[in-house]
């Protein structure tokens, strides 16, 4: 198994992950896009701004990737996350997998993104209309 992890100020690049998921054995690619959105409950979301322990972060989506690859066949794995201020519209976090079969790669892209947002030291602030708050991208 191959995985790519990053962390970066740049705007990340879905279809450059599609890409590099892509292999002849590979069956299934899935790639979940999470997008800034307009709102939060009620509250109107203006920007979003992402702060992260850089050398604990990759560590940590480095284990992602490994404990993933054990519970599914694997053949790549991509793990990308944001870090800067971010509009709405623009894209905080790719997470990509390719498998054999789709219900493999479903079942680990889920699980990565799950895993991201509760062990991997990644914290947001919500930027709103009427003020803002600082809030643990882990659920």
């Amino acid at each position: 198994m191959e995985s790519q992890i990053h962390l970066t100020d740049l705007p990340l690049d879905p279809s450059g992950i599609h890409q590099y998921l892509s292999t002849p054995a590979s069956g299934g690619i899935v790639v979940f896009t999470g997008t800034v959105r307009d709102h939060n409950q009620d509250l109107r979301v203006i920007r979003l701004e992402f702060e992260a322990y850089e050398p604990m972060a990759i560590k940590e989506m480095e284990r992602l990737a490994q404990v993933c690859s054990e519970q599914w066949p694997c053949h790549r794995i991509a793990i990308h996350h944001r870090l800067g201020i971010l509009g709405v519209g623009e894209i905080p976090v790719v997470i990509g997998v390719s498998t054999a079969h789709r219900q493999e790669a479903f079942a680990a892209c889920q699980f990565l993104i799950d895993a991201l947002k509760v062990h991997v030291p990644i914290w947001k602030k919500e930027v709103f209309t009427d003020g803002s708050q600082w809030v643990s991208a882990h659920p």
